[in-house]
This record gives structure tokens, sequence and C-alpha cells, in this order.
């Protein structure tokens, strides 16, 4: 993995201690969590710590573009370090959010027609640079058995 310093260097960003274990601990993450989460996790080794300041570096690092924020349904948005294109899916009810496995993100990015996002750049006068597909799903149950031979 990148170091941090020269990341947030080229980013133009100052590198204090706690950036820095923020963004390790965001980076390290198999999931993508809340800021809360976060806080949990960074505060046993960094006592000065405050959440104030979690929120804080998620925004700049977000404004940065080293980290997406992702708003769910029940008001707290998760964040992901990794801010390539691709696709997510959260879950219904528990508003946890997965990665799409990339091979099939991709394939349905892919697929968006180009006619159509250019008919939605001239309609509002806009330059599309990216498309953010967020699945939602709800978790299969034991008893479910997966449609059109899909698994």
């Amino acid at each position: 993995m990148e170091c941090v310093r020269e990341i947030f260097a080229r980013h133009h960003l100052r590198c204090t201690k706690q950036r820095e274990a923020i963004y390790n601990a965001l980076r390290a993450s198999e999931g993508h969590p809340t800021a809360e989460a976060l806080f949990r996790q960074v505060k046993p080794s960094m006592d000065s710590l405050s959440l104030a300041t979690v929120y804080n570096t998620l925004e700049v690092l977000c404004r940065a573009g080293l980290v997406q924020k992702m708003p769910t349904t029940n008001g707290c948005c998760r964040y992901d370090a990794d801010v390539r294109e691709h696709l997510h899916v959260r879950m219904t009810g528990t508003d946890e959010i997965q990665d799409v496995p990339d091979e099939l993100g991709q394939r349905l990015l892919q697929h968006q027609p180009a006619e159509v996002l250019q008919s939605i750049e001239r309609a509002l006068g806009v330059k599309i640079e990216g498309v953010n597909i967020q699945l939602i799903a709800r978790p299969r149950t034991s008893d479910s058995k997966p449609q059109n031979g899909t698994h």
C-alpha cells in the first residue's frame, strides 16, 4: 500500500497523526464503516481523538477525492477509501454496504446506454463525469432459492 504521507502531499493535505490513523483504518477496512465505527476503531490507540475530528477528517478526505461518502437511508453515511469506479450493494434493514465483484460491476457499467447519458447532459446542461450505482438488496434467507438459474 502506498505511503499515506505521499498520498496526502500529492493532494496538498496536511498529514497529522489523526488524519493518518483514520485514513489507514479506512483503507484497511473490509467494509464501508460509519464515522462512529472508525472512531471506535482508532480511539484506543489515540486518546486525544474526538468524534468531531473523525467527521472533519472524513469531509476533508472526501473533498480531496481520497474517500467516497455514501449516504444511507437511516441518516448516517458510510465511507470507502476505494475511490475507483465500482458498484455497491446496500442491504435493506442494516444499511450495510458491500462491493460488487469487479468483473460483474464492470459488466454493468460498460452497458450504460451512451445515448441516454448524452440526453441527460443536454436536458440538464451538465457534463456527466461518472456513474454511481448502488444496488439495494435484501439478504437471502436460507429457504429462498435463486431465480433464473443465478446463484
